[in-house]
């Protein structure tokens, strides 16, 4: 405060004292001026009827530094100065071509670098001649620098005393209320008049102290279960100012705590966030789904009202990814099964069909038995593979051991060793015993899916090789084969179910195209991981890494 009123008073003082001297300047100038020009005009009025009456001797006979006399004759030529000899043509000079039409002329020129001005008043003569008088005087600017010093003097004298006096003055008022110990306003001795504020303000204190109390108990309550919360909460204003943000949606929309108190498009620019918004506002409620980070949500507002009027909004944000990854598999799904199931049935009934009819002949009947015999049993290992799975989803109990996965893997080679011996491919097995505890049923399909896989999409010729090891107390079983490998734009697809990387469902590698999403199902039952290794005509490795069972 007492910065304030030095200011204050200091300023004012400033301001006052250069506006008056600004103020006085100008009237003073301006005064002169005018009497100047008075001046000019009845020397030019005199100065004219003598140099009609006695021509240029007049003008010889003239001697003044103060002013300037030309004459000039009607083509604009100069007849004589008083002050310069030989002169250009002033025909174009405004004052000089004013008096030509008029009678009478006069302009001004300034001089920036010197900072004057040069009045010149111009009067044509009864010959058709113009006689001009001019001088030269200071400019307004020059009049002030020239009063720069006593100015300067009294302006720092005129500051001084203000800033003495406004010193004493502030400390003279200030210092009772500096002294005031507002925390105790009832034991202050201060001015008389103060004891009515003093006591509101201990009455205050006591009801603050009282309301910040609650405050802080509703607000850390209100903290703790919503920090706690999975969802997002958002408090935002009638304006949109973010008033409250948990944890969950400052996650979600990548902010921190200081956003508190900002508009909540600085943290979210969605449009359509934005919009549902203010729908929620105008209506009460308002939907919207965004995606963040590879995750969806879904942003549940409702409008706030407080007396019947709307004060704000509420945003309430839901993960909801697994909910739509479940519901887009299973829609996946049905489309799936339906087509896999469609058909080999439609193969059965077809050959049923020609059969009833009696339009297979009796030589070839054993090819249409055998044809309804293979898509039987076609049918009967696609829902095996899904019942399998089914259970895999929904985390069906499974008989658990001690699994030596090298002993799985070699029986599964020997049960393929004629699907490899049939395309010319060659398997090798190596490693040491590893045990895993897990369900010896998933093992074995894991390590057969794998192997299956690598005769199915391998070369005639090819090589299959299959090692068991162990690494940092995991279990690694790993098939190589030599086959046609995988592009990289299908590489994170392959294990979803029925996937396939030429999009078709044909029947030309055999199998159920369940396979590896059992594999990949089985493995995290086992809580372990895969990781595939592929190029494009060269061949695939995938290696499956288990927690190896504790000794």
């Amino acid at each position: 405060m007492t910065k304030k009123i030095f200011k204050a008073i200091a300023l004012v003082a400033g301001i006052m004292l250069i506006a008056c001297l600004l103020i006085i300047v100008d009237c003073l100038y301006e005064y002169f001026c005018s009497v100047q020009e008075n001046e000019l005009k009845d020397m030019l009025d005199v100065a004219s009827k003598a140099v009609s009456s006695d021509g240029s001797s007049f003008l010889t006979r003239l001697k003044s530094n103060r002013f300037r006399l030309t004459w000039i004759a009607a083509d604009g030529s100069v007849i004589y100065d008083t002050q310069t000899g030989e002169l250009e043509n002033h025909m174009e000079r405004a004052e000089v071509k004013e008096a030509m039409q008029n009678g009478e002329g006069e302009s001004r020129r300034y001089s920036s670098t010197l900072m004057e001005k040069t009045i010149y008043y111009a009067k044509r003569l009864d010959d058709g001649t113009v006689l001009r008088i001019s001088t030269s005087s200071a400019t307004a600017g020059k009049l002030l620098l020239g009063m720069l010093r006593p100015i300067v003097i009294v302006l720092i004298a005129a500051l001084v005393l203000s800033l003495i006096f406004a010193d004493r003055l502030a400390k003279r008022i200030v210092e009772p209320l500096n002294g005031l110990d507002l925390d105790r306003p009832l034991e202050n001795d201060a001015y008389e008049e103060l004891s009515p504020l003093l006591n509101r303000i201990n009455r205050q204190h006591m009801q603050i102290a009282r309301q910040l109390e609650d405050l802080n108990k509703k607000k850390d309550e209100f903290e703790q279960i919503t920090e706690s919360m999975q969802e997002g909460l958002v408090l935002l204003d009638q304006k949109g100012t973010i008033l409250s943000i948990n944890k969950a949606a400052r996650s979600l929309f990548l902010a921190n705590e200081e956003c508190i108190g900002k508009d909540f498009i600085t943290i979210e620019r969605s449009y359509g966030v934005i919009s549902a918004i203010q729908q929620a506002v105008r209506s009460g409620h308002a939907e919207e789904r965004m995606e963040q980070g590879g995750r969806i949500y879904q942003l549940d507002i409702t409008r706030i009202e407080s007396a019947a009027k709307p004060v704000g909004a509420v945003i309430l944000s839901f993960d909801i990814t697994e909910q739509e990854n479940a519901e887009q598999n299973r829609r996946e799904f049905t489309a799936n099964v339906s087509h896999e199931l469609k058909t080999p049935l439609q193969g059965i009934i077809g050959s049923a069909e020609l059969i009833e009819n009696g339009m297979v002949k009796p030589e070839d009947m054993p090819r249409f038995v055998g044809h309804i015999r293979t898509e039987a049993q076609r049918l009967v290992t696609l829902i095996a593979d899904i019942i399998r799975l089914s259970q895999l989803d929904e985390g069906h109990e499974l008989p658990m051991e001690g699994v030596d996965m090298l002993c799985v893997a070699s029986d599964a080679a020997a049960q393929l060793k004629a699907a490899a011996e049939a395309k010319h491919i060659s398997m090798s097995i190596e490693g040491e015993a590893c045990t895993v505890y897990g369900a010896r049923s998933l093992l074995y399909e894991v390590a057969y899916n794998l192997i299956d896989n690598a005769i199915k999409y391998n070369r005639e010729n090819g090589m299959v090789d299959i090692k068991v090891s162990r690494e940092n107390k995991k279990v690694k079983l790993t098939v190589s084969d030599t086959g046609i490998g995988i592009a990289p734009e299908h590489q994170q697809r392959i294990f979803e179910r029925f996937y396939r990387v030429d999009k078709s469902h044909s029947k030309a590698s055999g199998g159920t195209g369940l396979g590896l999403s059992i594999v990949k199902h089985a493995v995290q039952y086992h809580h372990g991981e895969i990781k595939l290794k592929s190029e494009l005509n060269k061949g695939s490795e995938i290696t499956v890494a288990l927690p190896e069972m504790e000794q």
